[in-house]
This record gives structure tokens, sequence and C-alpha cells, in this order.
């Protein structure tokens, strides 16, 4: 509110006592705004499933169903025996990224009918290094087509 305004219904709010004057601070001379560490980050995250030979068709049926379940996923690439999963993760840190990761096909495996393969490989790269690796030629390269893909 602002000061001297009445507020709406008429009562009477603040936290100063009547007449105190209203302090004000400043930061002094050489005090630079540091980023909060826990803010989200965007991690690039890459899974890979491996188990018992599956039908195709049934493995890109739960693929498909666990992409549009969670429309972050930007690609699956899938074989009888083994898939990868690439995605953005948003995480407070390369921890919480990968926890959620290795949760991601355990917790989906029933409403996506997904095979019961078992995860044999996790990397989780910070956006800066992923975009490094591109521009450098030895990562692996951007996600396109978006969706699901035979190996």
């Amino acid at each position: 509110m602002r000061p001297g305004a009445a507020p709406r219904d008429g009562a009477e709010v603040s936290s100063r006592a009547p007449g105190e004057e209203r302090v004000l601070t400043s930061v002094a001379a050489g005090d630079r705004y540091e980023k909060p560490e826990d803010l989200p980050r965007l991690w690039h995250v890459t899974l890979s499933v491996s188990g018992e030979e599956a039908p195709l068709k049934e493995v890109r049926r739960g693929l498909e169903q666990l992409a549009h379940d969670h429309p972050f996923l930007l690609t699956s690439r899938y074989a009888h025996d083994h898939a990868e999963i690439r995605y953005w993760e948003e995480a407070r840190d390369l921890h919480d990224a990968a926890a959620v990761a290795l949760r991601l096909w355990g917790e989906h495996r029933q409403s996506a009918r997904l095979p019961p393969w078992e995860i044999v490989g996790l990397e989780v790269i910070d956006r800066e290094t992923y975009h490094q690796r591109v521009a450098e030629g030895y990562g692996p390269p951007p996600a396109t087509p978006v969706g699901v893909h035979p190996f």
C-alpha cells in the first residue's frame, strides 16, 4: 500500500508507529548482486535401459505413451532389447536431476506398459557442457527428429 493511502476496508494497517519515518536501505558501494545457488538449472539427461527381448511394437507403444505422459521427453530410440531416452530436466543440481532420471523408468513401467528392463546407463550434463560438446562435434547431436524412433 502507498504511504498515506487508506485501506479499502477502512482499517489502518501499518508496521510503523504513527508518525514514524520509513527507513530506506541501500547497497554499499562495491556490493554485487549474487545469483542464488539453489535456482533450478537445465540438465541434459540420457537414460539407457536394457533387458530381455520384447516385441518392437510393444516397445514403441510404451515409449510413445511415456512421451505422451511426459512431453519433456525429446527423443527415444529403441530395439528389441534396449532403449535410450533423451530429455531436458530442470533441477537444482546434478544430484536432483539424476535422482529423477533414475526413477523415471520404474515409476512409469506400469502406466506406460514399458518392458521390465533395468537402467544400464545414465548421463546427466549441464546445458553449457551439452552445447559445448555439440559445437565441438563430439557430443550427442541435437535430438532431432523429436519423437520415438528405432535404432
